[in-house]
């Protein structure tokens, strides 16, 4: 009986994530009602505050949900390597492509941008660890080539995303990773 319970769950939450983001292609998050989401979704709104808050504790928790799995990709390799950075870039680009609907929805141009923002505090996070034994640049100056990489990283991703992914992971991978995430 709880697998059951589980699956309903899971599926419930599931629709109401899709809802939400089929919504906002169209919408800003502050347009957009509960009652929208449930019609979308074919679930009651009672069964909504079941699991949210609102509309907005939605949104932050398929945020939340990217930002761990990002954080666990991350926390896989080790940036110092070349070759593992390349890697770990490749692997998140292959994250991306499975979730290419929610990326191209919360990194759109009309988005708000605090998804991007959280994206870019976790990148930059594992980047100054890394760069911490790292002489190559001052350590005054290393967190902003840093931010500088890494919003640039970001902007590729976001145009990538923008242009129907029309190139392939590894080639953007190669790309993202000549512009510093290397030793």
């Amino acid at each position: 009986m709880n697998k059951k319970l589980d699956r309903r769950k899971k599926y419930t939450r599931q629709v109401l994530m899709d809802s939400l983001i089929t919504l906002l292609k169209t919408k800003q998050i502050s347009a957009i009602t509960v009652k929208e989401i449930c019609e979308r979704a074919d679930i009651n709104r009672s069964t909504f505050y079941t699991h949210y808050k609102d509309h907005f504790d939605l949104l932050e928790q398929i945020e939340e949900e990217i930002i761990t799995d990002l954080t666990m990709y991350l926390s896989q390799y080790n940036f110092e390597q070349e070759r593992e950075a390349l890697k770990m870039t490749e692997k998140l680009l292959e994250y991306v492509v499975s979730k290419y609907e929610i990326f191209q929805t919360l990194l759109n141009e009309n988005a708000d941008h605090s998804f991007e923002r959280r994206v870019m505090d976790v990148a930059r996070s594992f980047r100054i660890q890394s760069q911490i034994t790292n002489d190559e640049v001052d350590a005054d100056i290393s967190e902003y080539a840093i931010t500088y990489t890494i919003s640039g990283s970001i902007y590729v991703i976001k145009h990538w995303v923008a242009n129907n992914m029309d190139q392939s992971p590894k080639r953007i991978a190669r790309l993202i990773n000549s512009f510093g995430f290397k030793e």
